[in-house]
């Protein structure tokens, strides 16, 4: 049945009457995954702190045809995610679909970085998308059935100066969809790490950035998610001169470093 059901949303380009649950669904990446899934017919459940600005991404989900949940949640806080994962299966019986999205900025030159600077970025970036996926496994894991999608960075790839902080929690979280995506396959839960450049979002609004990492738009980045859902690759890094650089890096990690320098990738904070 579970094969029938996927074959139906992947011919049809829908996905109507999953339950997707996304994080940082207020603003940026996640709002424009919440709102592209609306579209395609699913039911959305909105998760961040800010529960003002999640009503708004409500209306427009809800103008769109589809049902969507608002739940007012702080992701660093287990007991929250928790809760909002008990509500949308309250809701709706199931999660299908999770996309973590939610994260924060935080960067910090090594020779001033402090513990309490990792600390921070790990609490949102790495363990905030930790806690949702630990709520969400038992009930995919029990349908045998499901898709985690985390969001990454290509700073989880290859680290750009001075973004010490955010880097580590971004790595980690690559680490951590690699292990997964290994592990629930059998159950039949898919999981695909993606790993964006930069994105123009108010998480970077105050960064101006050469020419050559130009912000994208977050809608390209949720129309790469809905293409992730249908065909489940392990792995997304967009977009293409991004994927072309995360490459040569690997490869090849002094040249990496070397156009690091020379292209300015950290680019330049309000002010500078």
């Amino acid at each position: 049945m579970r094969n029938i059901i996927f074959l139906e949303v992947g011919m049809s380009g829908k996905l109507c009457e999953r339950v997707a649950l996304v994080t940082g669904a207020s603003s940026g990446i996640g709002r424009a995954t919440a709102l592209a899934l609306a579209r395609e017919g699913a039911r959305v459940a909105l998760v961040a702190r800010r529960g003002e600005l999640l009503q708004a991404v409500a209306a427009e989900a809800e103008a769109l045809g589809a049902e969507s949940l608002v739940l007012p949640t702080d992701v660093i806080r287990r007991e929250e995610v928790e809760r909002a994962v008990a509500q949308t299966v309250a809701q709706w019986g199931q999660v299908d679909i999770l996309v973590a999205a939610a994260g924060a900025y935080i960067r910090a030159p090594v020779l001033q970085m402090t513990v309490a600077d990792v600390e921070r970025s790990m609490a949102i970036n790495f363990y905030g998308v930790l806690h949702a996926v630990l709520a969400v496994l038992p009930h995919m894991a029990a349908r045998r059935s499901g898709h985690i999608v985390l969001i990454s960075s290509a700073d989880g790839k290859k680290g750009i100066p001075p973004d010490g902080p955010y880097v580590a929690a971004k790595f980690a979280v690559a680490g951590l969809g690699d292990i997964l995506r290994q592990e629930l396959r059998p159950l039949g839960i898919a999981v695909t790490t993606v790993f964006p450049g930069r994105v123009d979002t108010p998480m970077i609004a105050h960064l101006r950035v050469p020419w050559i990492s130009a912000k994208i738009p977050p809608e390209t980045v949720a129309r790469a998610i809905l293409r992730a859902l249908r065909r489940r690759p392990p792995e997304l890094i967009l977009p293409f001169q991004v994927q072309l650089f995360v490459y040569v890096s690997a490869l090849f990690p002094s040249l990496g470093d070397w156009f690091t320098r020379v292209f300015h990738l950290e680019g330049w904070e309000e002010g500078e």
